[in-house]
């Protein structure tokens, strides 16, 4: 009975216990998580801690400290403070822009194969969104056109949904009526499935966009990235930008969200001018 009462009970941070914890995410993550968002953490905290049986922050908080169990931990609560909800072709206009550039590639470039990478990825949608698209593309090509999608993530819970692909049926709605029937195929309750052959050409991997420097990714074509980086301070966005930059092929574009970063460049960087979109192009030299 005592933990039963204390379940339904907030506790609350104090002062000193939140800027122990906004420290901890800020420093493993990036994120800032303002004081207007100290009801979103506790709620967050307890509802873990209601679930491994702790009563006290600070003794959750020395779990995530203990060795490797620790850090088992830590993927799961990570899980629950960083994924925001997201849908299939969130930003139509941004998506667009992705199609047309591509289209140039294979037509104007007679470009073979192009790379693409969704950071942040969350549960999918974003990259799923992103094959379809490049998949429709390559299907309306005279002659054989590849395509690779690269999409990572920090949390490991919300990359296994990722690599599943089952969705709520509530999910299609925004998306074509076409693509839902060529891309997805019925499961259990109300679900639906990504297509074997769709989920094949993504490859779902962990990165922490604080371990840009060590990612495994490079000359892409496309850096998708948005609704990431409204949690980062603003030397902190500049930062990691600069380093998706770094990434692109000569002539590659990033794709981020509308507003998400103010006053950024760099040298071999100009703004890809489109509708309703905050993109950049690479310079290519050659």
């Amino acid at each position: 009975m005592p933990a039963e009462r204390w379940s339904l009970q907030k506790a609350e941070l104090n002062e000193e216990q939140f800027m122990r914890w906004r420290t901890l995410l800020e420093d493993r993550t990036g994120m800032q998580l303002s004081i207007e968002r100290k009801s979103f953490l506790e709620t967050s905290l307890n509802i873990r801690m209601r679930e491994i049986g702790c009563t006290s922050y600070d003794t959750y908080y020395e779990k995530l400290m203990s060795g490797l169990a620790g850090e088992v931990e830590w993927a799961t609560l990570v899980d629950r403070l960083t994924v925001q909800e997201t849908s299939f072709f969130r930003h139509p206009s941004s998506y667009e822009l992705v199609r047309n550039y591509c289209t140039k590639l294979y037509k104007e470039q007679g470009r073979k194969h192009i790379e693409l990478w969704s950071v942040g990825c969350a549960t999918g949608e974003e990259p799923y969104s992103l094959a379809m698209l490049m998949d429709d593309l390559v299907s309306q090509q005279s002659d054989r056109r590849y395509y690779g999608i690269t999409a990572t993530d920090i949390s490991l819970p919300a990359l296994s949904k990722a690599r599943e692909g089952v969705y709520n049926i509530r999910k299609l709605e925004r998306v074509d009526q076409r693509y839902s029937q060529l891309y997805f195929e019925s499961h259990e309750r109300g679900r639906c499935r990504v297509v074997p052959r769709l989920k094949d050409r993504v490859c779902f991997a962990q990165i922490n966009v604080l371990d840009l420097r060590q990612a495994p990714v490079q000359n892409v074509d496309v850096v998708f990235c948005q609704n990431l980086l409204i949690y980062f301070q603003g030397w902190r966005k500049k930062d990691i930008v600069t380093h998706l930059a770094e990434r692109l092929a000569p002539g590659g574009i990033m794709v981020l969200g509308v507003g998400e970063v103010l006053d950024w460049q760099r040298p071999d960087m100009e703004r890809f001018q489109y509708k309703d979109t905050l993109a950049f192009i690479k310079r290519n030299h050659s």
